[in-house]
């Protein structure tokens, strides 16, 4: 009974780690229900802006039995999505949190979309971070510093490509809102250094992390019961 027990308790483990992820993907799956029934944005808008969010999220669940990540990673995701689906619902250029700012701080244009990429970096940060220290051989250091902000400089790039194939292709009729410049030509180059901003503004939280990664159960052996 004693050998049985101790067989089953990275399963009884990971089970009780899962609890976290699972309440959170529950009030996404709420929220999201609730904000793409009819949002004044558009659901095509809604779509393209929470999508890349729900296919992580997907990766996430797919992959969990197998690598199981920290809970901040899984609380750093919630918040990202929660930042889409604000986006999304309404578009980044027409956000009244961004109208607000805009008002209080005297700004020139609607600044959420600037929130948007600076989350861009800054909480898949953590993701990319314990990715390369659970499944790859290298260590904390200035290596480690280097690919991820190299990683998240590559991710903001790569959906600023994806705005423009996508406002270009995909949807022109909804193009100029998802891209979102709102007449500002350096808009992409803002994006992407906002989402190295927000990648270096995470780094300094790897001992939060790393305490957060000690929590994480190990994974049950193939085959086991």
């Amino acid at each position: 009974m004693i050998v049985k027990d101790a067989g089953n308790l990275p399963r009884t483990l990971l089970a009780a780690h899962a609890r976290l992820p699972l309440a959170l993907l529950g009030v996404l799956l709420l929220i999201c229900v609730a904000t793409v029934w009819s949002p004044p944005g558009g659901r095509v808008s809604w779509l393209l802006e929470v999508g890349p969010g729900l296919i992580g999220i997907a990766v996430l669940v797919g992959v969990y039995r197998r690598f199981p990540m920290s809970h901040l990673v899984y609380w750093g995701v919630f918040l990202h999505t929660l930042i889409l689906i604000y986006g999304g619902y309404y578009t980044y250029a027409k956000n009244p949190l961004g109208f607000w700012l805009k008002d209080a701080l005297d700004l020139s244009r609607n600044h959420y979309d600037r929130i948007g990429h600076f989350a861009l970096g800054f909480f898949p940060a953590f993701t990319v971070r314990e990715v390369l220290l659970r499944r790859t051989p290298l260590r904390r250091g200035g290596w480690l510093v280097f690919l991820v902000l190299s990683v998240i400089l590559a991710v903001g790039a790569f959906w600023e490509l994806l705005e423009l194939w996508v406002a270009v292709l995909a949807a022109p009729n909804v193009g100029t809102a998802f891209l979102g410049t709102q007449g500002d030509e350096w808009d992409a180059q803002w994006d992407m250094l906002l989402a190295l901003v927000g990648a270096g503004f995470a780094l300094p939280l790897g001992g939060l992390h790393d305490r957060s990664m000690a929590r994480v159960p190990p994974v049950p052996p193939k085959g086991a019961a």
